[in-house]
Parts: structure tokens; C-alpha cells; sequence
């Protein structure tokens, strides 16, 4: 039985799904002229990018609600306690943190001080640059960094894995690499 919020959510997801099946868009690889507020709707590759952002944010929603309930953390900070984790000792600089995550080097300072505020990270001298600071986990932050990523992990299986046919995950994963590089090697093309 579901609740009336769950009612309205899944006649939401229903409504958008029978308006996604109505529209088509034809073969994704077509590239027909769009003349209409109509056709631009209905465009497969318009439809094929916003069902993949669609499922970005809600996935992001539900796996960064879930952080936040049981590890008391943002999905940002998440990705930035396994960056750290994957860099080990003696850390990594703000440019370094900033860079990795599409920040600014002032957004991913304010983030930095939110997670040393926290107990997750410590700044520390860097051993190569006399002036410059390193970020690095402290003991909570490893902590953290394990007890989430159990969490994330167990989260992504559920949500992201266990819809997709078990023959088309290994594809689907390289995709997604695939594009993730594409987009990494164009963004410092950008103004």
C-alpha cells in the first residue's frame, strides 16, 4: 500500500514515463532538423541526454540522502574523503581537491573548512613548497571514508546496478567511462 506522497511520486515517474514512450524521438544516431518547440522536445538525443541527467540527479538525491542520514556527510564531501583516500600521504593541495571536483579553488576551500570543522581532514605543511598547505584525512576522516563507502556501495547495487540487465552492467560501466573522459579532456577548453 503506498502512502499518498509515494502515490503522487509514482504517478509523477509514470506520467513522465508514458510522455517519454510517446515521444520517441526516432534512432538516437538520426540528426533530423528540428523546426518546432514540438520536435525539439521529441529529439532522441535530447531525450537520450535528459533521461541520463535525469537519472544522474535522482540517483545523486537518493545516494547523497543516504550519506547524509547515516555518515552525516554530503555526497561532495564523500567525494572528496575518497580523493583524499586515493592520494594517501602526505595529502593533496586545495588547487589539486579544486581541480578534481570542478570547484573553485574558494568553493573548495569553504568545503574544506566545513569538513576540518567536522574532524574529517587536517591541513598540514607541505613537505615540497615551504609556504604551501596539504589537506589530508585525519583518523575520523578515514573512518568516515570506510563506513560511507560501505554504505555508497551497497547503495549503488541496489540503485544503479540491480536495475540494469546483468549482461549490460560491464558495457554500461565503460560507457560511462568513456564519457567521463571525454568531458574531462573538453573541460579546460572551456572559458
Amino acid at each position: 500500500r503506498l502512502t499518498v506522497t509515494a502515490r503522487r511520486k509514482h504517478g509523477m515517474i509514470s506520467g513522465m514515463k508514458a510522455m517519454e514512450d510517446r515521444a520517441g524521438g526516432g534512432a538516437v544516431g538520426e540528426q533530423a532538423e528540428i523546426s518546432s518547440p514540438k520536435e525539439a522536445a521529441d529529439n532522441a538525443l535530447v531525450l537520450a541526454f535528459g533521461r541520463l541527467q535525469g537519472a544522474a540527479n535522482r540517483l545523486e538525491y537518493i545516494l547523497g540522502r543516504a550519506l547524509e542520514q547515516e555518515c552525516g556527510i554530503s555526497h561532495l564531501m564523500f567525494e572528496v574523503l575518497l580523493i583524499l583516500g586515493r592520494a594517501g600521504e602526505p595529502g593533496l593541495s586545495m588547487r589539486a581537491i579544486a581541480q578534481e571536483q570542478v570547484l573553485t579553488t574558494g568553493g573548495a576551500t569553504r568545503l574544506v573548512d566545513r569538513m576540518e570543522a567536522a574532524g574529517l581532514v587536517e591541513r598540514a605543511e607541505d613537505p615540497g613548497d615551504r609556504r604551501g598547505r596539504l589537506v589530508r584525512l585525519t583518523p575520523l576522516g578515514a573512518e568516515t571514508t570506510v563506513r560511507a563507502s560501505r554504505l555508497h556501495v551497497e547503495n549503488i547495487r541496489r540503485y544503479f546496478l540491480a536495475p540494469l540487465p546483468p549482461e549490460d552492467r560491464e558495457r554500461f560501466a565503460e560507457n560511462l567511462r568513456i564519457l567521463s573522459h571525454s568531458a574531462r579532456d573538453e573541460l579546460p577548453r572551456l572559458p
